[in-house]
């Protein structure tokens, strides 16, 4: 496999810069794929998740909760820095990016600010190659609370505002600990989820604590020396046991989002339910969990749209979403969703 073989042409308008009024406004593209090459794409509306989901399937959630990652410092020499939480590794640690015109050293200080005026320290303790270990002096979580800023994707251009703050977060948002939202989880309401349990569709929840990798650039063209960023998930005995009991009365476990289904699938290959995980999901992957997947578009290139491919069928993905841009869909994480089943030859 070859990066290039993940490219594709996106007019820059079609790149959603806020969420739509309601939740469920949202259009979606409903992919029917077979072996033989051939694929019906179907113009739907979101709320027609109603017809597609049958009783007895189970969807699964990622309910992480999206934290305040972006800080913003000064070196000691006096030089902004921008930092962006990857993801954390202890009480008062983390891994993070860090954006300046000379990175500081390891052993240096940046003075992190609010528009209060006030300040913290954090010492530079260390980098793998990719990210920066950086200390923090007390617990992170409460000082992303007081100083941080929510962290929209780097191709939303506006300053994150109060909109942003209640719209970046899935309704069943619970465990703090992503840089990122679940964004197939962004289409569902209350309602919605009341009527899907009335119908008899199983509702079950994984965490995954999406890290700022989820952005990085894939720069190898031969994918097989990407490495994959880490990111810390769990899966309760619950869950397991619904996927269990769906599977043996013939419903379909369906995945909401990538980062459920790359939970679902990491147990799936080594039995642990929580830990972290780096799996690279490219064609040729044998899926042994995950019957459909709910998805928004994914950019150019990213191990997002590599994921769907092998999921779908490169050939059906890049037929999706060139009848995706046709239909000027809107793109990305406040864009509108696809809902795809797996393909008979991606299975165990």
């Amino acid at each position: 496999m070859q990066l290039s073989d993940f490219n594709y042409e996106l007019p820059a308008e079609l790149i959603a810069q806020y969420p739509l009024a309601n939740r469920t406004d949202s259009r979606l593209l409903e992919v029917k794929a077979n072996e033989g090459g051939h694929v019906q794409l179907i113009d739907r509306q979101f709320k027609d998740i109603l017809n597609l989901i049958k009783p007895g399937d189970l969807l699964v959630f990622n309910d992480t909760k999206v934290i305040p990652a972006r800080l913003h410092g000064k070196k000691e020499t006096g030089g902004n820095v921008e930092i962006l939480i990857e993801r954390i590794s202890g009480d008062r640690q983390a891994w993070v990016q860090i954006r300046a015109s000379k990175v500081p050293k390891t052993g240096s200080i940046v003075h992190v600010h609010n528009q209060a005026g006030e300040t913290f320290p954090v010492e530079m303790i260390g980098y793998d190659g990719r990210f920066y270990e950086v200390r923090f002096p007390e617990d992170v979580f409460l000082l992303l609370e007081r100083f941080g800023e929510l962290p929209l994707p780097p191709y939303i251009e506006h300053q994150p505002d109060g909109e942003d703050a209640q719209r970046y977060q899935t309704v069943v948002a619970k465990n703090p600990g992503a840089v990122a939202a679940p964004t197939a989880g962004l289409h569902f309401d209350e309602s919605i989820l009341k009527q899907l349990k009335s119908l008899g569709v199983e509702q079950a929840t994984v965490t995954l604590h999406v890290g700022a990798g989820t952005f990085t650039p894939v720069r190898e063209e031969d994918l097989s020396k990407h490495r994959m960023h880490y990111e810390w998930f769990s899966i309760p005995q619950a869950t397991l046991d619904v996927i269990t009991k769906t599977q043996s009365n013939g419903g379909r476990v369906i995945a909401v989002g990538t980062t459920s289904l790359r939970a679902l699938e990491s147990q799936g290959l080594n039995g642990e339910s929580s830990g972290e995980t780096n799996l690279f999901i490219t064609p040729g992957f044998q899926f042994k969990t995950v019957d459909c997947l709910l998805t928004n578009f994914h950019l150019p290139k990213s191990t997002l749209l590599m994921l769907v491919s092998a999921f779908a069928g490169m050939g059906n993905i890049r037929a999706a979403y060139q009848h995706a841009i046709d239909q000027k869909y809107r793109f990305f994480s406040y864009g509108d969703a696809m809902f795809l089943c797996r393909l008979e030859n991606t299975k165990p």
